[in-house]
């Protein structure tokens, strides 16, 4: 059986990062959650003051974008990756709506994007690895030999979404809070310059709106078993 590169991209809070962790350990691969990057970044611009509201200083970015390291460790009790900042465990952080709220504008910038993409195809060169974000199968890895495309509704999103800030929690935030966030980062994503979020041409889709974990597991490992003994 060969040993491939599986690239997943889609809209945000589709449960790509579970699919993709979930998938990684059943096929015994790594998992690189690119969107946690994304998401790293934003933190330290949050934390460095690099925001006036939702304007980010780009300037100032740039200057610091060569400073900032991320990088992923096995949290052994739980057996899944967590992001590291400059050496900081962040992964409770970045996952906050504050962050949230504000990563579609960090993302969004082209010297930010290229640095992530170097250092994630860094990571991939060995391949037997899976990789979620937005441009993995169209920038990251364009000759991944296995694309997913993953969607599900705005309405459904939003509920996943809320349903692990309380699990997480927080009990202010309010479903039309998350809806419209998650409808603000469509359109970024999808209408960003550098980037944007496209389904690549060779991309298989998922649709899970009304998948089970266990049904959209499975639809996965079939694809990847069908391409694996070719």
């Amino acid at each position: 059986m060969k040993t491939i590169t599986i690239a997943i991209d889609g809209f945000s809070s589709c449960g790509k990062s579970t699919m993709a962790k979930d998938l990684a350990k059943q096929i015994g691969y790594i998992y690189i959650d690119s969107g946690a990057m994304y998401r790293a970044i934003t933190l330290y611009c949050i934390q460095n003051n690099l925001f006036d509201g939702d304007v980010l200083n780009e300037e100032k970015l740039s200057q610091h974008i060569k400073d900032i390291h991320i990088s992923f460790k096995l949290n052994k009790e739980t057996a899944t990756p967590e992001t590291y900042l400059n050496g900081v465990n962040v992964e409770k952080e970045i996952r906050t709506m504050e962050v949230s709220n504000k990563v579609s504008y960090a993302s969004a910038v082209g010297f930010v994007r290229r640095a992530m993409v170097l250092q994630q195809q860094e990571m991939g060169k060995m391949k037997g690895i899976v990789m979620d974000g937005r441009d993995i199968g169209t920038v990251v890895f364009p000759d991944a030999e296995l694309k997913f495309f993953v969607t599900a509704s705005p309405d459904i999103r939003a509920q996943r979404r809320l349903d692990e800030l309380h699990a997480k929690g927080d009990t202010e935030t309010t479903f039309n809070e998350v809806l419209d966030n998650i409808r603000q980062r469509d359109y970024i994503d999808q209408h960003r310059e550098e980037s944007p979020l496209t389904q690549a041409g060779d991309a298989l889709v998922l649709d899970n709106s009304t998948l089970t974990k266990e049904q959209q597991m499975q639809w996965l490992l079939d694809k990847f078993n069908h391409i694996t003994s070719q």
